[in-house]
């Protein structure tokens, strides 16, 4: 599928600025639309949306469906009349980190108001016909999800193997039973999501009012402390008490030198194809009506994954195995129609991967951080992206692009082939957002800290590192008019 000739900006929800800690749907998400807008960008891209499993990520998630209530807006939920004024209190500037998220202390501060709100909204949720409507439509991963969050917060334990053995092999009668145990709680679950649902479809529709598509991004795998494995157990690999047998991770590779040994449970695709890839087709459509467009992370786990024994210490022990290729992308295209994904095709990229892509009409990723290693080597080089494409100048796995160039002419002081990017004086790291933006491919992205020059105090992600990561905040004030305009300038000058 090919989109129009555009750009946008890579800037998760966590990372825009506001007043509880944490980035979230509430003012500072229009305001961030409001800049979009003046600087000529189509699109907004975001990481996944779901609640994290472990160390904060959003590509591990208990919940592949469900949103992550960090992301709601009490002040938002005061307008729409969930809360209270006067319980929606922001985070005192000093237990606030200026440019960086306090997980922990959002979180602290948040759930009462969410608690709060709860109480003041409970006795009219049951004769809400949105509420009503919502829980139906989603019925289909809210039920189990709103169990699973109960009990993980019951038993104070989100490893679901460990709770009483009737719920870890969903005896009917024990979860009945907990159902009734837990009622309150399995509904303020619901409520949360619900709420979430509204803040997020306004964000969207508001976006989308201004031209503006949000990308949203797709982890191939779920978590195995989640919803979705409890819930759908034959799907997965896991042995007789529930834990993985086998888990998902990739062999050394220009981010990790002995790979990286993700955890999450590998699928039992004989399974999934026995049933015409079902939870695959039901997971994308609920993606691309959350997004409008989809980037599917390590797209290459289609054609082949690395499958790693899960007593391994490192990834370096596992196996290439043969992935289901183009047959769940089919099934889902058969019900659902044309699919506007884009595929995550980077690392170790053999022709097969390649030819899969194409068979299936997705565009590809270039990121010009790989492309001046050698100068033989020219894929990732904006002169030769091809259109249809996605370009970014890194991903949110990357350093920065400062920090990146910095690295770079420190590891390579004979290699100049940077330079032959940076034609004046003028700031580098928007002669190199440039170089992106004039590049061939249909999308352009640039991550809102390489737009902004920073450093590599500013990076999202560190792979193979579990803590310290996907903490960093834009400030109000970097969004400013002439940053703005000068964007927009360079988006007309490329012709986006």
């Amino acid at each position: 599928m090919r989109f129009p000739r555009a750009s946008g900006i890579l800037l998760h929800i966590t990372s825009l600025p506001g007043q509880f800690g944490v980035g979230d749907l509430g003012a500072n998400a229009t305001e961030f639309l409001d800049f979009l807008e003046s600087s000529g960008q189509q699109v907004w891209q975001v990481l996944p949306l779901g609640p994290p499993a472990l160390g904060d990520s959003p590509y591990s998630c208990y919940s592949a469906f469900a949103g992550n209530r960090l992301l709601i807006s009490p002040s938002q939920m005061v307008a729409d009349g969930w809360l209270r004024a006067e319980d929606a209190a922001p985070l005192a500037e000093s237990e606030s980190p200026e440019n960086l998220v306090d997980f922990k202390a959002a979180v602290s501060h948040k759930q009462p108001q969410f608690e709060k709100a709860f109480d003041q909204s409970k006795s009219k949720l049951i004769s809400n016909e949105s509420f009503s409507s919502f829980c139906n439509e989603n019925a289909l991963w809210l039920k189990d999800f709103a169990r699973f969050e109960a009990m993980m917060e019951h038993f104070q334990e989100s490893n679901w193997t460990r709770w009483p053995r009737e719920l870890v092999c969903r005896d009917e009668s024990a979860l009945s039973h907990w159902d009734g145990e837990l009622e309150e709680q399995i509904l303020f679950s619901k409520f949360l999501q619900f709420v979430f649902d509204q803040q997020w479809k306004r964000v969207k529709e508001d976006a989308n009012s201004r031209g503006i598509r949000i990308f949203g991004d797709m982890p191939i795998f779920v978590a195995h402390q989640s919803a979705d494995v409890w819930a759908n157990q034959n799907l997965f690999c896991l042995n007789e008490m529930g834990e993985p047998s086998l888990v998902a991770g990739v062999p050394p590779d220009y981010f990790s030198e002995t790979g990286q040994l993700w955890g999450n449970p590998l699928y039992r695709w004989d399974v999934l194809e026995s049933t015409n890839y079902q939870w695959w087709t039901d997971r994308f459509d609920f993606a691309l009506r959350q997004f409008d467009l989809l980037r599917v992370d390590h797209f290459r786990g289609f054609e082949a994954y690395w499958e790693i024994p899960a007593s391994a210490e490192t990834a370096m022990g596992g196996q290439w195995i043969d992935g289901p290729k183009s047959k769940p992308f089919d099934a889902a295209r058969e019900k659902l129609g044309e699919l506007p994904i884009v595929a995550e095709d980077l690392g170790m990229i053999t022709q097969a991967v390649h030819d899969l892509r194409d068979q299936l009409g997705f565009p590809a990723m270039r990121v010009m951080q790989f492309g001046f290693d050698n100068p033989d080597d020219v894929f990732h080089h904006p002169e030769h992206y091809p259109e249809h494409s996605v370009a970014y100048t890194g991903t949110h796995d990357n350093d920065t692009l400062m920090g990146w160039v910095a690295k770079h002419r420190d590891a390579n002081p004979d290699n100049r082939l940077v330079d032959e990017l940076i034609k004046d004086d003028s700031p580098v790291h928007l002669q190199l957002v440039k170089s992106v933006l004039e590049s061939g491919s249909d999308t352009a992205i640039i991550p809102m800290q390489d737009l902004l020059g920073l450093g590599n105090e500013a990076r999202m992600n560190l792979p193979g590192e579990a803590d310290g990561n996907w903490s960093w905040r834009v400030s109000q004030t970097d969004l400013t008019q002439d940053l703005s305009a000068h964007l927009n300038q360079m988006t007309k000058n490329a012709c986006r």
